[in-house]
């Protein structure tokens, strides 16, 4: 005789019980740095982007490029841009 048997709950486990469910584990993606913005004579301008001299077109981080001012860059990944700054809009100085 062959037959098999399957219980929906293990039999020889504590009443209630119930297995860990596995938590999934998102990756956080982090923005990248911009350091520093160069530009020419001729207003041709690179950046400096986590450790990295990129020009419009390139990519790191999986960021691609898109544009660069003399004080920030924008840059785009899955659809969505993203302005990176040298320095924060809120800066407050106190004398």
């Amino acid at each position: 005789m062959g037959g098999s048997v399957f219980a929906a709950q293990d039999p020889t486990a504590p009443l209630g019980w119930q297995a860990p469910t596995q938590k999934s584990r998102t990756q956080k993606v982090y923005k990248p740095v911009l350091q520093s913005v160069l530009c020419d004579e001729y207003s041709r301008c690179s950046a400096i982007i986590n450790d990295r001299n990129v020009s419009v077109g390139q990519s790191v981080s999986g960021y691609r490029v898109i544009k660069i001012y003399p004080d920030s860059v924008v840059v785009s990944r899955g659809g969505k841009q993203s302005r990176l700054a040298l320095f924060a809009d809120n800066i407050t100085i106190k004398y």
